[in-house]
């Protein structure tokens, strides 16, 4: 969930210290969707894991949800499947066009653009894969999830798979709060502040850019997610009728976030 009020820890004290500057939005609204892309087009945490675990996987084609600007969406063109991209957010959906416009004839035919919410879609066909990446299933509370399970187990195809990474935190004793500096694909320098209180509801997120402009306004993107445990969801999941097939690590020991790649399928 998105808050546009003034995040606690170092991120707020940068809020304010910016003063009536500080343009407050979320990462994925039309002030926050360029940053996000810009960071997420520097990363490629997961994307060899999903688009192996997709070529190595059944036939048929694949659902992206939370696609976003194509972080995914794109890798998994080049396989050669055919590919639905699906995301609540018109923002990010318009970088994702502007991006598949700049791609192969042969990738942008093979891609479908759907806006739409991944608590309830219906978009009434079978899939072989249905791929929720980058930790997004942190941003839907227990009856968003309720209902993106019963979304997803309506569309996986026989055979199919549904790939989904969760983040919980690795270890209680780390520190409440971690600032760091991260830079996007752009080569823009942003400073990243994570508050993430052991056994807390939620983290909140908040990133400024590390050199804004002297004067004018400052785009500050905040975030609050919720928080989860594996065991809790791989629960969610045979609740909904589907059942854990595998699990991957995709971070190492002493890293702060432990980050899981689930594959579930349909309970028989």
């Amino acid at each position: 969930m998105t808050v546009l009020t003034l995040p606690p820890g170092l991120g707020g004290e940068r809020v304010t210290a910016l003063g009536d500057r500080a343009r407050i939005c979320g990462l994925y609204d039309t002030l926050g969707a360029p940053v996000y892309d810009d960071l997420a087009a520097a990363d490629g945490f997961e994307i060899g894991d999903i688009v192996a675990a997709v070529r190595t996987g059944a036939e048929g084609p694949v659902l992206d949800l939370a696609a976003g600007a194509g972080r995914f969406t794109l890798p998994l063109l080049a396989t050669g499947r055919e590919v639905t991209a699906l995301d609540l957010s018109a923002d990010m959906l318009d970088l994702l066009r502007a991006r598949l416009a700049k791609a192969p004839r042969s990738m942008r035919e093979r891609c479908t653009v759907v806006q739409a919410d991944m608590s309830a879609f219906d978009l009434r066909r079978g899939f072989g894969h249905i791929v929720l990446g980058t930790t997004s299933l942190s941003l839907l509370d227990a009856e968003g999830r309720a209902g993106l399970y019963r979304s997803v187990a309506a569309h996986l195809a026989p055979g199919g798979q549904f790939l989904v990474s969760v983040m919980e935190r690795a270890d209680d004793e780390a520190p409440t709060e971690v600032h760091s500096r991260v830079r996007g694909a752009s080569g823009t320098s942003y400073d990243l502040y994570e508050y993430w209180p052991a056994g807390a509801a939620h983290r909140y997120v908040t990133i400024a850019p590390t050199e804004p402009a002297a004067d004018g306004p400052v785009t500050v993107c905040v975030d609050e997610v919720g928080t989860m445990s594996i065991a809790a969801i791989e629960a969610e999941l045979a609740e909904a009728g589907l059942t854990v097939a595998g699990r991957r690590p995709l971070t190492g020991m002493g890293d702060r976030h432990r980050v899981t790649l689930l594959k579930a399928v349909a309970a028989r």
